[in-house]
């Protein structure tokens, strides 16, 4: 090596060469005038803003007196309602009276849209208002009929007299209705400019989006629920016997013995109403009307197949379509051929969860059985003898125990137990009970308890809006009450059991349905479960002892409604009604639904299941997946869990007709 050679440090500092840099400068004139544009923007909106505070602050006083309203109406003081909603009106224009000097904000981009949105929901708020004083001026005359708080109308004269005056009072309502739908209607329309998409899901924890979208469709039912009354609202007075007398066919339906509309009819009534008093014409064993039958008709496929021994159509078993007019229809078709038959202008059904919930508002009846020599008490406490209300117990045990002699009449009490409680919920000043019976009766319709089938278009027509025809919702007939459109992108499911020759084996017998769905596009395949559980030990059923045959095995038909046009691709659980051995269910068209047919025997201290897999043509356009489920008339406490595509979404007890969205 030469000392030629450097060793070169890598680790020592390279030297920095500085070069000269250009000065930016700011050309202040330029950038003035857009920013002056900016600046007076700001101040003309913060001027323009100033009255919101005034706006929060009449907002604040409509909130409260809206709220004092609802709270009247809870403890069903009418008067302190009236004199609340008249405070309400008053701060609500005066909160749109200060809205309105938002109003030049309504053409600025964006903010404008939300601006528009409080004017319309302003509008809205202000139509309500009007809409509730027409109501409370078309409730006041009624008050007591409906059990409400204020000046009374009907303290005075018997309990006919009043219900007759009420009646008549009833038909100063239709003006009244006609002045609300208006309202309503001006309600729905501005509530339906306001897009919750445009809102944000949340801001920090507080959820938006949601609010805003179930707050409208709160109203939306609600606005819904007035219209779908008005007609039946409109005919209430006529149907209760004003101006001309009305007759009614009462058929008391055994929910313990379930049938297609409710349960089995057990016996019937014969009530003349005129001017709202009721009057009993007859009440019987329903085999009386099939004794007095002047012609056999030939039994259908139906009481064939699925019965045991029975080889002609009864009354008693002629309602066999769950849709409650046609099973009525049906009904009249062979009621025309009894003997000293009642000319009737409708019929009425209700079953032992109504008789059990009147007699735990006014209380135990007691009435003398002539057959069994005793006094027997109905009431609402739980008997351990079945475990269910006693009321239901003593009926069965008077009607159904064997005896050693003919009774030609079996269940006569039941129609004295009818005719007793209307006299005891009719006998005695209305504020005890006939609000409280009312708001019973709203409930019942409303699960189903209590349907109704009339001669008379317009009062079908405002039973079939209010839900209490018992339809099964096609797509010529759907009922406005639902959003439901066959065929509109909604699934549909209606479970329909029916207990042929099984005792009372449904006071003890539970159900649960798992409909787990899966969504191909257009297509979607559900897998329903259906299981049917008896905890309890089988009864006595031997005619020679003597003894009271409720829990047996059941023999239930079961029939599965679905969207027109489902293909049925696997079943498994449905045995055979001769020999209870397993078959697969058969699929066929009715009522504008697809049908799964099938049959299975739940015995005492036993469960049985029904396993269906199926496809549908449902569309699903939006990414929700929407679905009506339809209650069976008379049943109680059925255990529903909705999944998707295997998740958990909805466990509930189905109380009502019920449309799900997801």
């Amino acid at each position: 090596m030469t000392d030629s050679l450097k060793k070169i440090d890598l680790n020592s500092a390279v030297p920095t060469i500085s070069l000269p840099m250009k000065k930016k400068t700011i050309s202040w004139k330029k950038a003035a005038l857009p920013l002056g544009i900016i600046v007076g923007l700001f101040i003309i909106l913060g001027i323009m803003l100033l009255p919101l505070g005034g706006v929060i602050a009449k907002a604040r006083v409509v909130a409260t007196n809206a709220q004092g309203v609802v709270d009247a109406f809870k403890t069903q003081d009418l008067a302190a309602a009236k004199g609340r909603l008249q405070t309400t009106k008053k701060a609500m224009e005066e909160l749109r009276s200060e809205y309105g000097k938002l109003k030049p904000l309504s053409f600025v981009p964006v903010l404008g849209s939300y601006i528009r949105d409080g004017e319309h929901g302003v509008n809205a708020g202000l139509s309500a208002v009007l809409a509730g004083e027409k109501a409370i001026e078309a409730l006041e005359p009624n008050a007591d009929l409906l059990g409400l708080s204020g000046k009374s109308r009907f303290v005075e004269g018997s309990a006919d007299e009043r219900i007759q005056t009420a009646v008549k009072t009833m038909s100063a309502l239709t003006p009244k209705i006609n002045e609300m739908a208006v309202h309503v209607d001006a309600m729905r329309k501005e509530l339906s400019y306001i897009d919750p998409a445009r809102y944000p899901t949340q801001i920090g924890k507080t959820v938006i989006r949601d609010k805003i979208a179930s707050a409208k469709a709160v109203i939306e039912n609600a606005a819904n629920l007035f219209v779908n009354a008005q007609p039946l609202l409109i005919n209430l007075p006529q149907m209760l016997g004003e101006p001309n007398d009305k007759t009614y066919l009462i058929l008391f339906q055994n929910d313990k013995e379930l049938r297609p509309t409710g349960g089995f009819m057990t016996a019937y009534a014969i009530f003349r109403i005129s001017r709202g008093k009721m009057v009993l014409v007859k009440s019987d064993d329903i085999y009386s009307l099939d004794n007095a039958l002047r012609t056999k008709f030939p039994a259908p496929r139906e009481i064939t197949t699925f019965h045991k021994g029975v080889y002609n159509l009864n009354l008693r078993d002629s309602n066999l379509s769950p849709d409650f007019k046609l099973s009525m229809q049906q009904f009249e078709d062979i009621y025309q051929n009894v003997s000293g038959r009642e000319s009737i202008d409708g019929i009425w059904a209700v079953d032992t969860h109504v008789l059990v919930e009147a007699l735990r508002i006014l209380g135990p009846i007691t009435l003398y059985d002539a057959d069994f020599k005793k006094e027997r008490v109905f009431s609402a406490d739980i008997d351990k003898r079945c475990d269910c209300p006693r009321a239901i117990y003593e009926l069965e045990d008077s009607s159904t125990r064997p005896v050693g002699y003919v009774r030609a009449d079996r269940k006569a009490l039941l129609g004295d137990l009818l005719q007793q409680t209307v006299q005891k919920a009719l006998g005695v000043s209305p504020s005890q009970y006939w609000g409280k019976l009312f708001q019973m009766l709203l409930s019942e319709v409303n699960q189903k308890h209590v349907l109704a089938y009339f001669h008379d278009g317009n009062a079908q027509k405002g039973a079939e809006s209010f839900n209490l025809a018992g339809r099964i919702m096609t797509a010529s007939e759907t009922a406005t009450l639902f959003s439901y459109k066959e065929g509109g992108g909604w699934d549909y499911l209606h479970i329909n059991n029916s207990n042929m020759a099984g005792a009372k084996s449904n006071m003890f017998t539970s159900e649960k349905v798992t409909k787990d769905t899966t969504i191909t596009g257009d297509t979607i395949t559900t897998k329903l479960a259906l299981e049917y559980k008896n905890p309890y030990p089988g009864s006595d059923c031997g005619l020679e002892s003597g003894g009271l045959c409720l829990n047996a095995p059941l023999r239930n038909w079961v029939r599965v409604y679905v969207p027109a046009g489902s293909k049925l691709s696997e079943s498994k659980g449905s045995q055979s009604p001769n020999d209870g051995k397993p078959v697969d269910m058969t699929a066929y068209a009715s009522l504008d639904k697809t049908v799964f047919e099938g049959f299975l025997i739940v015995n005492p201290l036993g469960t049985a299941r029904l396993d269906i897999t199926y496809t549908s043509p449902v569309k699903i356009s939006d990414g929700k997946y929407r679905l009506l489920i339809q209650k069976q008339p008379g049943t109680d406490a059925d255990e529903y869990l909705l999944k998707l595509g295997g998740r958990d979404r909805k466990k509930w007890v189905l109380e009502t007709d019920t449309e799900v969205v997801l």
